[in-house]
């Protein structure tokens, strides 16, 4: 085994070994293992004292933040009101000062009583109580051992938990799977309760001990689930349920929730009432001692059972489950089903826990099934909707400047403080707010922001600049709004850059200092802080270019409505190839041309595509070499090479459109999962690559094919392969469903007219791109 011992974090502690209740699949009394006929019916006061000296060394040890102690048996009430105290007290007292304590305890709750709700407030210990949903469900397994039914207990329990002085004890409802049970009354019985959450749970089984299916369907469980969760969404999800709100996390590249799916790794371990430390109680299922460790509270340290083989196996993501299981798509969500469900005795077939979950169909089904029913729901609007997109980006940006904020604490200095100040008075005018969302919406913006909590983050304080240029932000907004609100603006190189409008050149005041930007009459004054009256320069909205401004350009011809050609911004030089310096009228005028021509060329061939790239692009920058393609900054900005040829330009533009819209997609959404860590081989080559680069390369290789239908060679292949591995989460299908559905459509006649002759074998065609590093990292 290898990598780091993952350290455990919670704990089951069995106080009592024996039940008063004679549940017919229960795992403890009824399954394979049979050594609680071994233990002593109640903990020891050693047992408690070591176990709490255990617990106190591992979180030294980790500096665990908080233990997670499960009182558990058996029936951990009939221990009773003294011996709980006893264990309660000796807990916190030994990880008092170093780790919090989260109390809870599981019961079926036939013995719950003020007396004990007394004692667990006093503690806070918090109760969870088996339920299998109305009376016939539950007394289907859950009865005494003369036969009596439990459920009228049950319910007074939970009545009292219900009570306003316990509420805050209440951990919700644990229910186990009985396909034969109604999936909606056993729903609407538990629902009923109003409880804080539940957590179905399929009964143990492996493959030597199957799983019963009355009806033989290898999904009777999915089935059952589903029904359940279709029930749980027509009545507006009452209560969160830990299954499937799992699913639906996984799904969305979120963490697994339960041990039973995912792939995270166990941090659990088992103390029984003897003191031996076991695995995952669930193993007692499997066979004789297949939960056992061979180590104990008096001898062993829990380093030393997190080492055991048993418990590293579990430890081990993907790599921990099976062949199988590893290519399967669905492995994040599922991660193999529970370990115990996977075993199966050496048949000759693949013994031990190397194989899928006997409920693999199920888990299979029901991954599908919420997955068809939620996609929509669960999935991003940014995937869907371009205005989605830059609105998830907008509140990213100020996000993360919120963030800045936050970090600095009162340390920004008195440049930041100040344009705050100011920010927050031209956010409270309704014009202001709109124009600091479409200054802050510039790309650059995030080029500044991230560099800043980069630099803070690291220790080495607020940069000079990023105060600057907050404090030029607020300007840029003040002027746009047309706000009677001066903003003192530093400087330097006598210049002087508002974003989104351009840059004033402060003839006369020294090069560096600070000046006053003050709208007015349409326009706006910018004057020294100490220069003398009359000394300001006067800049009208719409002022050409002049010695004193040098405004920033607007592409009029291009199909977006406001689109920059900004070579002025001095954060723009972050591409692939330098930027270029302020153009000249006649080179400004050339570039603007060519750009129109090669946007008319994608309007006429892909009409879509070239709608989609002028809804989300704001800013072209012209760069002294090298093709198009996206920088390190916010979504909407290009660098544009200096190329003559409207062919390439066009391609250029396409290709770096979709690159942009992945990057800025991948940015606010998870697409994949991050722990993927498998290689994929290419369609159009040999090559292995990783997930997140074959993604890139068949988003783009499919907005070129539309154009030049010889770059679609292999993105089909591409699109399977994606579609199917088990890093995909739900906003990646629903990615790679509009590509499928782009690439199905109708295409323009002439991109038909177009060499569709497909490139030799093994070879890809060049896509238009030099170099896909990013240089400012």
């Amino acid at each position: 085994m290898t990598g780091p011992l993952v350290p455990f974090r919670e704990f089951v502690l069995k106080v009592h070994s024996r039940c008063d209740l004679a549940c017919d699949h229960c795992y403890v009394y009824e399954h394979a293992d049979q050594s609680w006929l071994t233990r002593p019916k109640v903990i020891s006061d050693e047992a408690i004292s070591w176990t709490a000296r255990r617990l106190a060394e591992h979180a030294t040890t980790h500096a665990l933040p908080s233990v997670t102690v499960i009182l558990h048996g058996g029936e951990p009430l009939l221990a009773g009101p003294a011996r709980l105290r006893r264990v309660c007290e000796e807990l916190g007292s030994a990880l008092n000062g170093i780790a919090e304590l989260d109390l809870r305890i599981h019961t079926n709750g036939v013995q719950l009583s003020p007396r004990y709700l007394d004692l667990f407030d006093e503690f806070h210990v918090r109760v969870g109580i088996s339920l299998d949903g109305d009376r016939a469900a539950n007394d289907r397994h859950r009865r005494y051992a003369d036969g009596r039914s439990s459920h009228p207990p049950v319910l007074r329990a939970i009545a009292l938990l219900r009570e306003e002085r316990y509420r805050h004890l209440d951990l919700g409802l644990l229910c186990t799977v009985d396909v034969r049970n109604d999936p909606v009354a056993v729903h609407d019985a538990l629902a009923e309760l109003e409880p804080p959450l539940v957590d179905f749970l399929l009964p143990h089984a492996t493959w030597d001990a199957p799983p019963p299916r009355p009806d033989g369907s290898p999904t009777a469980y999915a089935d059952w689930l589903l029904r359940v969760f279709d029930r749980w969404s027509e009545q507006g999800r009452p209560m969160p349920v830990r299954m499937f709100s799992s699913v639906l996390s996984t799904l969305s590249g979120g963490p697994s929730l339960t041990e039973s799916l995912g792939l995270a790794p166990t941090d659990l371990v088992v103390i029984e009432t003897d003191g031996t430390l076991e695995q995952v109680d669930s193993l007692k299922s499997a066979y004789e001692g297949a939960a056992a460790t061979g180590f104990d509270v008096f001898r062993n340290t829990l380093d030393e059972v997190a080492a055991h083989p048993g418990v590293r196996a579990r430890q081990l993501g993907l790599a921990g489950v099976g062949d199988t299981c590893r290519r399967c798509p669905l492995v994040r969500s599922c991660g193999g089903g529970l370990y115990t469900h996977r075993y199966r005795s050496d048949d000759g077939t693949g013994g031990g826990f190397d194989n899928p979950s006997v409920y693999c169909a199920d888990l299979t089904a029901l991954i599908r099934g919420v997955e068809d029913r939620t996609a929509t729901a669960t999935g991003s609007p940014a995937v869907r909707s371009s205005g989605e997109l830059l609105a998830a980006h907008q509140d990213l940006t100020r996000t993360l400047l919120a963030v800045l904020h936050d970090t600095l604490d009162g340390r920004g200095g008195a440049v930041w403080d100040e344009a705050w100040r100011l920010a927050a008075a031209v956010e409270a005018d309704g014009a202001g707010a709109d124009a600091l969302d479409a200054v802050l919406a510039h790309p650059y913006t995030r080029t500044w922001l991230i560099g800043a909590l980069e630099d803070v983050g690291a220790g080495r304080g607020l940069p000079e600049a990023a105060a600057a240029r907050l404090a030029a932000t607020v300007a840029a907004a003040a002027v746009r709004a047309g706000l009677d609100l001066p903003v003192p603006v530093a400087y330097r190189d006598g210049s002087l850059h508002l974003p989104t409008l351009g840059t004033v050149l402060l003839g006369g005041l020294p090069e560096r200092g600070a000046a006053v930007v003050h709208p007015a009459d349409g326009g706006f004054l910018v004057r020294g802080e100490r220069a003398a009256p009359g000394t300001e320069a006067r800049i009208a909205r719409d002022e050409p270019e002049s010695p004193h401004w040098l405004p920033a350009r607007v592409l009029r011809r291009a199909p977006a409505p406001a689109l920059l050609l900004d070579d002025l911004d001095p954060l723009r030089d972050c591409f692939d190839a330098p930027a270029t310096g302020r153009l000249t009228a006649e080179e400004a005028e050339a570039r603007a041309h060519r750009i129109g021509e090669a946007w008319a060329l994608l309007a006429d061939a892909v009409p879509d595509q070239a709608a989609e790239a002028a809804r989300t692009l704001t800013t072209l920058t012209p760069l002294s070499a090298g093709e198009a393609g996206p920088g390190r900054h916010g979504p909407g900005a290009l660098g544009i090479g200096p190329t003559e040829d409207p062919e390439r330009l066009a391609l250029g533009l396409l290709s770096g459109a979709r690159r942009a819209k992945l990057r800025a997609l991948g940015e606010v959404t998870d697409l994949y999962a991050l722990d993927g860590t498998w290689e994929h081989r290419t369609p159009w080559g040999s090559e292995h690559v990783t997930f997140s680069r074959l993604l890139a390369e068949t988003f783009e290789r499919a907005g070129l094919g539309l154009y030049e239908p010889r770059y679609l060679t292999g993105v089909p292949e591409a699109l399977d392969m994606i579609e199917n591995a088990a890093e995909v989460t739900v906003d990646g299908k629903q990615l790679i469903a509009a590509v499928r559905k782009e690439i199905s459509g109708t295409r323009s006649t002439a991109a038909k007219n177009r060499d569709a002759e497909p490139p030799p074998s093994g070879r890809s065609p060049d896509i238009p791109v030099t170099d896909r590093k990013v240089m400012c990292e």
